[in-house]
Parts: structure tokens; C-alpha cells; sequence
């Protein structure tokens, strides 16, 4: 394919790039796979700077930006934290900003975060002068839609992807142009709990479903135990690895799916490199911004949607938590309550929440008669619908806060059982033996 005339003479250095960042810029950073790491590394090279506000989603690499030391250039505002923000947040150093993620594209859009800079990645301009932001758009699109100055990092690596993925390289204020391997994330052993919990899980998808399952041992367990059925569709926030051999060996068609149907869809990856060549020039792979992916309006139009999402802990009401461990951020709101809902209207839909039944090798229990102080409830009792453990599975749709915590006390590890059942006796005046 023939290529755009010239653009690669327009590339200046990477510390050229962020001479553009003035102080007080609110600036959005690409992230997961995609995080501009040769620009965010310039950046904190500055001097001068003050400050600047920082917006994102999941990073990857290292959260220089972020040390204690620059804490007068640079505040970080994360709208899901990862393993690199967590402490920041905790040390008054970073501020989480709880959102659901299909709501991210509107604080731009509509400006209630004006956005100055968008800083990303971006694949090589075509024939036609079209970047993308290849592995993720999420909010990356909004941002580069509504920040009038665009600071890229435009890197041979990154995949070419199509869906609502193109950034005009015209648009571009200015770029480093890079030839560097991608963040990878690489999945680790699935262990023997969560393995029992991925063929509970794997029981509920019926052929025809509409899987969105995230990135994980808990999803690696459930898409491992999926070559047998037929049919399968993926309308996601985002996907891994290992929906790979179930797109290539025919189980995955989206042949029965209403919205995109033929395609697989997301808004994001992050997985290896064998992942972003396979996504890369991929037309039966769409990726769109997240108020479209995670819209439960377009969620539910599809058939049978099976949505698997992960808990740090769930109490005998039904309440979730899962962005937070008491008062500490841990991760975020993310996009579990737009697919929890979405699956729950879904005809024939079934909406999962799983997670092992014991933290810190088996002295907590992660089913509690009461959610730490501090916990955040980002599912709440009323639209809660499976809860997986180790243990089994239940549907506590519908019923009464007696009989959930039966069901929920039912796939609690044995050891808290007792002490479970005797809490919710004292709590709700129960009788539950």
C-alpha cells in the first residue's frame, strides 16, 4: 500500500513534542497497550511546568509523572487506577475520579473536563493521511475529537485497526516518530480456584451467546472451556488472548448478533504481541469508543449477552464491590455496571459476577456480612444477578435479603460459614440454622 507522501520528515524529537505542554494544560494520556511511554518520559524531563492534570484510564509501563518528586508539575487524575496509581492516590498524590466508563467520551465531548492536549498513539498515516489509535479507543477518540492540541507518538508497532479508530494526521500538532515493541500483558497460571470457577461460569454460556468477559484468570478459565459451543458473538469492553482460538476455530461467529453483527467488537486490548498482530488490518475486529460499547441500551439488543465481571468482595445483601479495598482505591467503576445491566436486560441474558471465595490465601473471606467501611458499591444489591465462587453459582434475582444470604452463605469458603450465618442472624434478626 502506498503510504502518505512525506509525513516522516515532519517527526521531531520527543522533548520537541512536549514543548507544547504549558502549565495547568489538562491533558488526556492513551493507555493500556498504547500509552505514549517515549512522550510520557519527555514530559517529566520538563522543566518549568506546573500544575498540569493528567487524565487516563489503565497505563501501562512506568508512572514517572506520578513520584513524589513531581508532584508540583503533574496531578494525576485517574478515571480507573491501576497497579501504578494505587499508591499515588493513597499518598494524597493522585486524585481517582469514580465514573462509569461509558460516560468517559461525554466529560470531554461536552467539556465538563475541557481538555487542552490529547497525548497518543498512533499508527503510521495510510494513503489517504489517516492515522488510528490502534489498540485502544476508548476514550482516546473523544479526546482527540475535542482537545485542539494533539501530541503523538506515531510508532510502526502499533496496529492498524478498524471501527471508529482514525485520527487525521493533519490533525496532529506534532509527533516523535518510534519503532518500538508495544506494552504486552502477558496472562499468568490459572489456578485451581479459579479454574473451578470458570467451568460454573462456562455452564451458562449457551450456544448464541454474546460474551463480554475482560482480561483475567477468571475470564482465561471461562474462554478455555468455550470450544465447544457454536456460534458465540463479542460485543466487549475489552478481550485478550485467548478469544483468539475461539475466533480462528470457528466457535466465535457473531453471526447472531443485532448490533455489528459478523464483527467482533471492542473498544480496547491488551494482551501479547501475538494479540496486536492479530487485530492489526483485521477488518472482522471493530474497535469503538466506549460510550458505544458499554451503552446498555445497544448492549441489550443482542441475544443471550453473558457478562463476567470480577468482585474484591460481596456482601449478604448482594452488594458489590469492586473498585476499592475499604478506603483504598484499587481500581475503578470501569464498564462493570453498563455490561451488568445490559446483560440483565438482554433477552435470555445473564449478568455474573465471580470471584474466588477467600483473599489472602484463605484467612478472608471475600463474601462478608458487612462491606468494609470505605467500600465502594459499584454494583448495587438491586441489579445484581450471579454470583460465582469455587463453590457453585447462584441467581439472587428476585430474592429476599433472606434468602440471598442463604444462597450467598451456600458458596462462601466452608471455614466462614458458621461465622457468616451467625452474623446475619445478629444483623437481620434471621433464623438461618
Amino acid at each position: 500500500m502506498k503510504r502518505y507522501q512525506g509525513w516522516e520528515q515532519r517527526a521531531v524529537s520527543a522533548r520537541d513534542v512536549v514543548a507544547h505542554l504549558r502549565s495547568r494544560h489538562k491533558v488526556f494520556v492513551h493507555g493500556a497497550a498504547a500509552t505514549p511511554t517515549t512522550l510520557l518520559d519527555a514530559m517529566v524531563e520538563r522543566t518549568g511546568l506546573e500544575g498540569v492534570e493528567l487524565f487516563h484510564l489503565h497505563l501501562s509501563g512506568a508512572c514517572r509523572f506520578a513520584e513524589a518528586r513531581y508532584r508540583d508539575a503533574f496531578v494525576s487524575n485517574p478515571l480507573f487506577t491501576d497497579a501504578g496509581l494505587r499508591r499515588p492516590v493513597e499518598d494524597g498524590r493522585a486524585y481517582f475520579v469514580p465514573v462509569f466508563l461509558s460516560d468517559v467520551p461525554a466529560l470531554f465531548a461536552t467539556r465538563r473536563i475541557p481538555l487542552d492536549v490529547a497525548m497518543v498513539c498512533l499508527s503510521p498515516p495510510d494513503e489517504h493521511g489517516l492515522c488510528t489509535l490502534g489498540t485502544s479507543i476508548d476514550a482516546a477518540k473523544a479526546a482527540t475529537e475535542h482537545a485542539p492540541i494533539i501530541l503523538a507518538e506515531i510508532n510502526e508497532q502499533l496496529p492498524r485497526t478498524y471501527g471508529a479508530t482514525v485520527v487525521p494526521f493533519e490533525r496532529v500538532t506534532a509527533f516523535v516518530h518510534t519503532d518500538r515493541p508495544l506494552h504486552e500483558a502477558h496472562a499468568g497460571e490459572v489456578s485451581a480456584v479459579e479454574n473451578e470457577i470458570g467451568e460454573h461460569v462456562a455452564r451458562l454460556v449457551e450456544d448464541g451467546s454474546t460474551l463480554q468477559m475482560g482480561i483475567g484468570a477468571i475470564p482465561n478459565a471461562v474462554l478455555s472451556r468455550l470450544g465447544d459451543k457454536h456460534d458465540l458473538g463479542v460485543h466487549t469492553e475489552m478481550f485478550s488472548d485467548l478469544l483468539v482460538p475461539l475466533i480462528e476455530g470457528g466457535v466465535v461467529t457473531n453471526r447472531r448478533k443485532k448490533v455489528h453483527p459478523g464483527r467482533t467488537v471492542t473498544s480496547f486490548v491488551n494482551g501479547s504481541r501475538a494479540l496486536y498482530d492479530f487485530v492489526h488490518d483485521n477488518q472482522l475486529v471493530e474497535f469503538h469508543p466506549c460510550d458505544r460499547t458499554n451503552d446498555t441500551a445497544l448492549i441489550r439488543k443482542n441475544p443471550r449477552v453473558v457478562a463476567v465481571n470480577a468482585a474484591l468482595e460481596i456482601d449478604l445483601t448482594g452488594q458489590v464491590c469492586a473498585d476499592s479495598i475499604g478506603h483504598r482505591i484499587y481500581s475503578g467503576i470501569g464498564g462493570q455496571m453498563d455490561f451488568i445491566r445490559g446483560a440483565a436486560l438482554s433477552e435470555g441474558g445473564k449478568a455474573i459476577i465471580a470471584l474466588p471465595s477467600t483473599a489472602r490465601n484463605g484467612q478472608l473471606s471475600r463474601i462478608v456480612s458487612t462491606l468494609k467501611p470505605g467500600a465502594g458499591v459499584v454494583t448495587t444489591r438491586g441489579h445484581v444477578q450471579y454470583v460465582a465462587t469455587e463453590y457453585g453459582i447462584v441467581d439472587l434475582h428476585g430474592l429476599n435479603l433472606k434468602q440471598r444470604a442463604q444462597a450467598l452463605i451456600s458458596i462462601a469458603h466452608p471455614d466462614f460459614r458458621s461465622e457468616l450465618t451467625r452474623e446475619v442472624n445478629g444483623l437481620r434478626h434471621f433464623d438461618l440454622g
